[in-house]
């Protein structure tokens, strides 16, 4: 399906001039559509809001800087590029001041307008998206991304989210098993410039080792016996995209160190090739042990470490977010009722308190779990703390005593 084209809004009082930018602007691909003032651009803003606008400085009624001002809070939402035949440097300051991206000379020169609007709509896209983030967070339940929550800890977990996702550097992931390291490395490409390719996952601890080198590095036909075909690599399926490497700390000492020579030298070699090919992937990795633990047990190696930890992020288990267990709590059971059409029980009084008093070792995914079993099996009308005693912390039994592995039983 194709792409729909970005909106950008030309403000011109010359004629001339806007008939030859909206066809140029059509010419590479945008949906133009001109207005001859700033008042009738106001308008049309307040309407539809455009993903960029180019317009003149001078014109006569609202000027540029004034429709700039006019636009208030939603100026961060749109890419203005200014243009004026009579440039100062104090104009081109206040226009950047009130929020204009960039600021353009007549006569103008076409390849440099063609520039400055594809950047100023890449920072923009990342402001909206923002913006919808913010308005997610404000919302009752609050999320960001894939991730759901609002409590203080996930809320720093948010914050360095926004600093990561925007760069193209490693990232190393860990915490519990159920915490959501998968839904952070989608999040994080969701949130990339990488969005529009392929998100990758690979599982170390599923994959036997032999296999491991032709999973991510993949071979070429003939390299060994039963190779009947050319198989690309994750990495080269994965190209432009993002790769997602869970339990990292499972995949074998030799297959690390040709992984970090890939990570270094930005090129993979098939098995059974004579060249390698460059590759631009960005790797997120994670594990459920404790990363420097982990290099000390010679299960991760060193420099492997070093070299994925451009950016550390460490999720917080479910019990140390005890704000967030209603909301969570709340989201499956609504996305539970609706997939098996079942009634929202209403909560009596000692319901949330029993779920707060669980440990919850399994973490979100063991709530996610309890709340599809107490959608299909609580009896109701209400939901209680009984019902969270049978269908939630009766159903799961220690597979070991002292082991933090669980095991759920199956309804």
């Amino acid at each position: 399906m194709a792409r729909p084209r970005p909106n950008v809004l030309v403000v011109d009082d010359d004629a001339a001039t806007r008939d030859g930018l909206t066809a140029l602007l059509e010419s590479w691909g945008y949906h133009a559509l001109a207005v001859s003032n700033g008042q009738a651009a106001l308008q049309s803003c307040n309407q539809n809001l455009p993903h960029a606008i180019v317009s003149d400085l001078m014109m006569p009624g609202l000027t540029g800087l004034q429709f700039i001002e006019a636009l208030h809070e939603r100026v961060h939402q749109v890419a203005i590029i200014m243009l004026t035949g009579q440039a100062t440097i104090e104009t081109a300051v206040q226009a950047i001041k009130l929020g204009a991206y960039d600021y353009l000379p007549k006569p103008l020169e076409s390849p440099k307008l063609r520039a400055v609007l594809e950047k100023g709509l890449k920072q923009v896209g990342f402001a909206r998206e923002a913006n919808v983030l913010r308005q997610k967070l404000e919302s009752p339940l609050g999320s960001y991304g894939q991730l759901i929550g609002k409590s203080a800890t996930m809320r720093q977990v948010y914050q360095r989210l926004s600093q990561i996702a925007p760069t193209d550097a490693a990232v190393l992931v860990s915490g519990e098993s159920g915490t959501g390291k998968e839904l952070v490395a989608r999040t994080l490409h969701d949130l990339s410039p990488r969005h529009e390719g392929t998100f990758l996952t690979l599982n170390c601890a599923a994959m036997a080792p032999t296999l491991m080198d032709s999973e991510l590095f993949g071979h070429e036909k003939g390299a060994f016996t039963n190779a009947l075909e050319r198989h690309l690599g994750c990495f080269e399926q994965a190209d432009g995209g993002t790769l997602f490497l869970d339990e990292i700390t499972e995949m074998a000492a030799e297959v690390q160190a040709k992984f970090l020579r890939v990570l270094e030298e930005g090129q993979v070699r098939r098995i059974g090739a004579t060249a390698s090919i460059p590759i631009a992937v960005r790797v997120v990795a994670a594990t459920n042990c404790l990363p420097a633990s982990a290099v000390k047990e010679g299960k991760l190696s060193r420099d492997l470490f070093y070299r994925l930890k451009v950016f550390h992020l460490a999720l917080p288990p479910l019990r140390e977010r005890g704000d967030d267990i209603p909301l969570l709590a709340h989201y499956y059971l609504e996305s539970f009722g609706e997939k098996y059409q079942r009634p929202i029980m209403p909560w009596a009084s000692d319901f949330i308190a029993a779920l707060l008093a669980h440990s919850w070792p399994g973490n979100v995914r063991e709530l996610r779990n309890a709340m599809e079993r107490l959608a299909l099996l609580a009896p109701g009308p209400n939901l209680t703390a009984a019902d969270v005693q049978q269908y939630c912390v009766n159903a799961v039994l220690e597979d070991n005593p002292g082991s933090d592995h669980q095991i759920a039983l199956q309804f």
